[in-house]
């Protein structure tokens, strides 16, 4: 199977040099690390290790046996930071790096996303970048793919939940077999959709409640969701998959600010007003929160409609525990992110609090 895949990689700019090609009976192959105990255990490919669901999937993979290998655009940084890790040099967008980096792999996860830099392009460039881990996978001998992408929404996607699904999309169209989990919003310390709703619940004495706030989606605990990832490597699958991973309640956007205020002993005004746009929520949200203008922007525009899942039993299916509550997810990021905010940021946050007691 390699022996086409490279060629078409080649046609698309590869250098054969550099990829350490050499001559045989198969002048396509890439010649394989020499064995060594360190290449004894079973290696995978992490992709997006530094950021929030990477880094503590490292973790968990590690304590299930495997070799992980990080890929990063910024190795020299990355290794001043986690100098434990191994960490490998690339760009998700070169083949040749990519190529590289999966060699000798079994499994590689894809669990990056382009919605941080928002690109104007950056929809087609998040396409074109799964279609070529695709590819570089199936060159390298990969088994398995692993992605972690977004709830299919009721209505029309944003480009935010578009570019995760067509992503799923490409990269379960390869010839490596692919297994897609999709999670709605995902509750922990670092994960940009509970920072707005903790921010908002901690900071708001009163809220204006826009009508979209009244659509439904499952959160999930961001410990079940690596939970998820870490089993995906080993389940078996005969060819590419897709579960969803909800949690175990749905709730209204109301609900989810409500009982995350009263886990922080608050109790906020709120007041309906139907006619506010997801882009002028957008701009208040910013004001309040800490997280990025241009994030939450897309982040709200995908709560214009019902995120619900629509396969269920993933849980069951692999053997997992039924995933936390939002009130015990909530408490464990809370508690993670506990002495984390700036010293202006306790205050007003205290001061809302004392507020929001009086009312």
């Amino acid at each position: 199977m390699r022996g086409p895949c490279f060629r078409e990689e080649l046609g698309r700019g590869l250098n054969p040099s550099s990829l350490g090609i050499v001559g045989g009976n198969n002048p396509w192959r890439i010649p394989r690390r020499p064995v060594s105990l360190r290449n004894m255990t079973e290696q995978l490919l992490l992709t997006g290790a530094t950021g929030f669901i990477g880094n503590r999937v490292f973790r968990s993979l590690r304590e299930d046996g495997w070799g992980v290998r990080c890929l990063t655009r910024r190795p020299e940084a990355a290794r001043q930071a986690w100098p434990d890790r191994d960490w490998v040099a690339g760009d998700a967008e070169d083949g040749e790096a990519l190529a590289r980096a999966m060699d000798g792999c079994r499994v590689a996860f894809y669990l990056i996303h382009g919605m941080g830099e928002l690109h104007p392009d950056w929809v087609e460039r998040e396409l074109a970048t799964a279609e070529r881990f695709s590819r570089a996978a199936a060159c390298a001998g990969v088994e398995r793919i692993v992605y972690l992408g977004g709830v299919a929404p009721a209505g029309p996607p944003s480009a935010h939940l578009r570019a995760r699904l067509e992503t799923g999309q490409a990269l379960r169209a390869g010839q490596v077999s692919c297994l897609e989990l999709r999670a709605g919003m995902i509750v922990g310390a670092g994960s940009a959709s509970w920072t707005i709703v903790r921010d908002l619940a901690a900071r708001l004495p009163a809220m204006v409640l826009p009508a979209w706030l009244d659509h439904r989606s499952e959160p999930v605990a961001v410990d079940d969701v690596v939970a998820a990832l870490v089993r995906a490597a080993r389940l078996p699958l005969a060819g590419s998959d897709l579960w969803d991973l909800p949690g175990p309640e749905a709730l209204s956007g109301v609900e989810i600010l409500q009982r995350s205020a009263a886990l922080m002993g608050r109790k906020p005004i709120l007041l309906r007003v139907p006619f506010v746009t997801p882009k002028l929520s957008s701009h208040w949200i910013r004001l309040v929160t800490r997280t990025d203008y241009r994030l939450a922007a897309e982040l709200v525009e995908g709560l214009t409609s019902e995120l619900l899942a629509s396969r269920y039993g993933f849980w069951a299916s692999a053997g997992l525990p039924e995933p936390l509550r939002l009130e015990e997810a909530a408490a464990r990021a809370l508690a993670a992110e506990a002495g984390r905010l700036s010293r202006g940021a306790r205050l007003m946050e205290a001061l809302a609090g004392a507020l929001m007691r009086r009312a």
